[in-house]
């Protein structure tokens, strides 16, 4: 991933056009007359040999006669001459271009290598960024910058879209300039050869004239890099994705249940929602959800309460709400009581506020005050249709009044046409949202609860695992390469068990046996009651033939059964091979919920969870929920909850609910199975019986391949888990001291080492004074992305046996690696002990093993202690604005 240069490609301050023309329809010109109608403030150089002038500029031959080096190049020449030019351009000290030029991907040049391929070899040497080739352009409206080939213009806004599409390029452009919305930038990636989704998603990230970014996306090939830069884009402003081919999957070869569930699509949106982003199904929507956003105060709840003039369009958006799953407000007896006051009889009839046909605009403004302020209140619609004694700008106005003093989101939607549009007008300028139809109002407010929840996810710390047991992970891996140089690749239900039991799952005693009278062994030494299954690698669905039989209870029954599957399986499958049977001990649990737990891997997102409804019928009843490793335990209790089944396990009638910690820690040791063994690519657990008491494997399944060994283990995950490989132990103050990297469940621990602090040590860090920390600060500070930053704890236990943070050590590099800033707190009584020195030298050594170029840091001058500690470590100081200590340390 990558920022580097990308400021010459999408603020200029000088472009130059190859391939410039006066040819009616042709490519050139276009480009050439949206370059001078844009009204770009930087200066233009067109460059084409058969041109002496074009219109109002003097046209050059070629790269090397231009007067100085653009900042920007658009190239819009025959394929064949792109890497020559791109060659030129990057020795004359262009660090930018956009190529338009398509087909570059099949062409070959002399030496066999694709055209694309050449022109990226040639940009290497001189770090020059390209976007495309097969790109429709750019539009930067605020510097008056069309190099594209759009047939009109962008307004300006602080909307940035980015599309992987040029041709829907120009039919939303032409869709946003009648509803008056503008852009800071409108992209066209074109085939991506360079600049992807994910430099950009970095670039408008810390874009200050962005205030929300729109991605219209067909593929992905780069998840990792797409994630880190998502999840760093969606802490700072809305990001939101317009996915099209929902329905691309093609019948993919699986051996498991769990990985025909995880279908291409569904993973998608578990990307989606783990990156904190919002997720739309069209065009309009996604417009629609920006000025939602970007206008709604912040929802905390997910309670709507409907205000309407009329009980027809209050009854709409009410039935939007339920047939969505939408929460209805209930409002409290004290609003009652008020309302009662205001309204006529009946205004509760349909569970709306219904103001009548004819309320007047001052009965709108003290029935929305009342409403606003219950406390079961998280957000209000309130829905006016037009009326012949009521003026709808008069009504409008006394909504658009509330938009200062209202602390709950409040939404409008305005029935009809020209006879509510300066109302609509009036509610849009006071930055209220506003929608056309009830439905739509509904919607808009259900973006809202979905974008607040994956934010959520973003911002929750997860409570510790106590209790839960440590992995023994070589044990694991022996067993999985054993299995491997055996070349078994799909284990059978006991090898898996025997995995799973290195992670600490609760299993039912389950034995192999590779005849009948093994079998009849083995059920003897379990005790009977017993279960016999036969193993087979080649059918997945063994019931379907028989080959599963429950409640044995005798060693002559256990010697039928096994003997009947053996006959059926040679009947109906002669092909398939025979690996004996599996005999385990009947689990009688009257209440359990049978449910499936699993793991596939997706060709793009790698290793994927699947949690749902189990069973034989698992297929047929599609309650399944996806998610992306690593989990912690808010990540699972999301997965689970994400299903129909989760209101069963929430206990109904007579029957308990199912002990859903137990649940989750299944599906946190099966991520963190998944995250530590690569050679696993499809798991199965099915049924995971659930109840009140916990939750036992009954069946499970695996399937192995070679790992691959070209690049780190960890590059197949999208998200990077934990890094283990860097705890360190050291002996500090007589006493083992353990450095590593901070996580999400140290949260209550990162909370007690704030408090610990002084008030100064504090504004020493901050460089504010601070109290406490706000949730969405503590999650920023222990959720961190492993890719793009680390924070290194010291920590051991007290005398209390509990595990306390005695000193952090974070360092945040930039995109590109080249530049890292760091910062270092120890707690306030454990000053002068050394503990300092130890977190940033542990610093400097991650960084340079890294590739970091360099360190930086900043420090207020009353901070001397910091600016001593940094010069014994070899650090340049130097005073900046306000007396500053700017800290540098070159590492290469």
């Amino acid at each position: 991933m990558s920022v580097r240069n990308l400021q010459r490609l999408f603020a200029p301050r000088s472009v130059a056009l190859i391939g410039a023309s006066n040819q009616p329809d042709s490519l050139g010109t276009t480009l050439l007359d949206n370059l001078l109608q844009g009204g770009f403030k930087g200066k233009l150089y067109a460059v084409n040999p058969k041109y002496e002038r074009l219109g109002e500029l003097d046209c050059y031959a070629g790269v090397p006669d231009l007067p100085e080096a653009p900042d920007l190049a658009v190239i819009c020449t025959p394929p064949a001459t792109v890497p020559q030019i791109v060659r030129q351009l990057g020795e004359r000290g262009t660090r930018a271009a956009i190529v338009l030029s398509s087909g570059m991907a099949r062409a070959r040049d002399a030496r066999g290598r694709s055209l694309r391929q050449a022109a990226l070899d040639a940009a290497h040497p001189y770090l020059l960024r390209l976007l495309g080739p097969n790109s429709a352009g750019l539009l930067a409206p605020g510097l008056g910058l069309n190099a594209s080939v759009a047939h009109a213009g962008a307004l300006p806004g602080r909307i940035a879209f980015v599309s992987q599409s040029g041709s829907l390029m120009t039919g939303v452009l032409d869709w946003a300039r009648t509803r008056g919305i503008g852009f800071s930038h409108f992209i066209s990636l074109g085939d991506s050869s360079d600049v992807d989704l994910g430099d950009v998603l970095d670039y408008l990230a810390s874009d200050g004239h962005t205030g929300a970014i729109l991605l219209y996306v067909e593929q992905l090939r780069y998840a990792r890099k797409f994630m880190s830069a998502a999840r760093a884009a969606a802490r700072s402003k809305p990001v939101l994705v317009l996915k099209a081919q929902r329905q691309i999957d093609a019948v993919r070869p699986v051996a498991s249940e769990s990985g025909a569930l995880a279908s291409e699509d569904d993973v998608f949106d578990a990307a989606i929602r783990r990156a904190g982003m919002l997720r739309v199904d069209t065009t309009e929507q996604l417009f629609a959800a920006v000025e939602t956003l970007a206008y709604a105060r912040p929802l905390h709840g997910e309670r709507l309460a409907i205000v309407s003039n009329g009980a027809g369009p209050g009854v709409l958006a009410r039935d939007a709400l339920f047939l969505a799953g939408g929460k209805a407000a209930q409002l409290s007896p004290e609003s009652h009581v008020l309302l009662d006051a205001l309204l006529a009889p009946g205004w509760n009839a349909v569970g709306t506020v219904n103001l009548y046909g004819g309320s007047p605009p001052e009965r709108y403004r003290a029935a929305l005050e009342v409403v606003l302020k219950d406390a079961q209140v998280d957000a209000v619609l309130v829905v006016h249709s037009p009326t012949a004694n009521v003026d709808s700008a008069e009504v409008a106005k006394a909504v658009a009044s509330l938009a200062g003093s209202a602390s709950r989101p409040l939404l409008s939607c305005w029935l009809g046409g020209a006879s509510v549009q300066e109302a609509r007008a009036i509610v849009s300028n006071a930055r209220l949202p506003t929608y056309r139809t009830p439905e739509d109002g509904v919607a808009g407010f259900l973006q809202m609860v979905n974008y607040r929840h994956n934010q959520n996810l973003l911002m929750e710390v997860p409570p510790s695992m106590s209790g839960a047991m440590a992995p023994d992970r070589a044990g694991a891996r022996a067993l999985v390469q054993e299995a491997i140089r055996a070349g078994r690749l799909l284990l059978s239900d006991p090898e898996t068990k025997a995995i799973l039991r290195a992670y600490g799952l609760d299993l039912v005693e389950t034995r192999s046996a590779p005849d009948v009278d093994t079998a009849v062994a083995a059920a003897r030494a379990i005790g009977f009651p017993v279960a016999v299954k036969i193993l087979t690698p080649d059918v997945m669905h063994k019931s379907d033939f028989g080959g599963v039989t429950l409640d044995l209870d005798s060693e002559e029954a256990v010697r039928a059964a096994a003997g009947r599957m053996r006959r059926r399986l040679q009947e109906l499958f002669p092909q398939a091979r025979f690996d004996g049977f599996s005999v385990q001990s009947m689990c009688r649990r009257a209440h359990a919920h049978e449910l499936i737990v699993g793991a596939a891997t997706d060709p793009v997102f790698g290793p994927v969870l699947v949690f749902g409804q189990g069973g034989v019928a698992v297929e047929v009843t599609d309650d399944h929920s996806v998610g992306l490793p690593p989990l912690n335990l808010v990540l699972a209790r999301d997965l689970v909850e994400r299903t129909r089944v989760a209101r069963l396990l929430a206990g109904y009638r007579n029957r308990p609910a199912a002990n859903l910690d137990a649940v989750n820690a299944v599906l946190v040791q099966v991520s963190r199975l998944i995250s530590d063994i690569p050679e696993i690519v499809e798991l199965d657990i099915n049924p995971l019986l659930a109840d009140s008491s916990g939750a036992t494997v009954l069946d499970a399944r695996m399937r192995l391949a070679m790992a691959d060994r070209s690049g780190s283990t960890l590059d197949r995950l999208a998200i990077r888990p934990y890094p283990r490989e860097l705890e360190q132990t050291i002996e500090w103050q007589g006493a083992p001291l353990l450095l590593r990297p901070i996580r999400p469940e140290d949260g209550p621990a990162h909370m007690a080492f704030f408090a610990a602090l002084t008030p100064d040590d504090i504004r020493y860090r901050m460089f504010v004074r601070i109290r406490e920390l706000q949730p969405s600060q503590l999650a920023r500070f222990t959720q961190i992305d492993y890719d793009r930053e680390m924070a290194f704890i010291a920590t051991r236990k007290n005398a209390d046996g509990v595990a306390e943070t005695l000193a952090v050590g974070r360092v945040v590099a930039d995109p590109d690696n080249t530049s890292a800033e760091f910062a270092v707190t120890v707690r306030s009584d454990l000053k002068g002990m050394g503990l300092g020195k130890i977190m940033m030298q542990r610093l400097i050594d991650y960084c340079r093993a890294r590739g970091t170029r360099e360190i930086v840091g900043e420090a207020l001058p009353q901070n001397s202690r910091i600016v001593g500690m940094v010069k014994k470590l070899g650090f340049e100081v130097k005073i900046g604005e306000e007396g500053v200590r700017e800290m540098r340390l070159p590492l290469h």
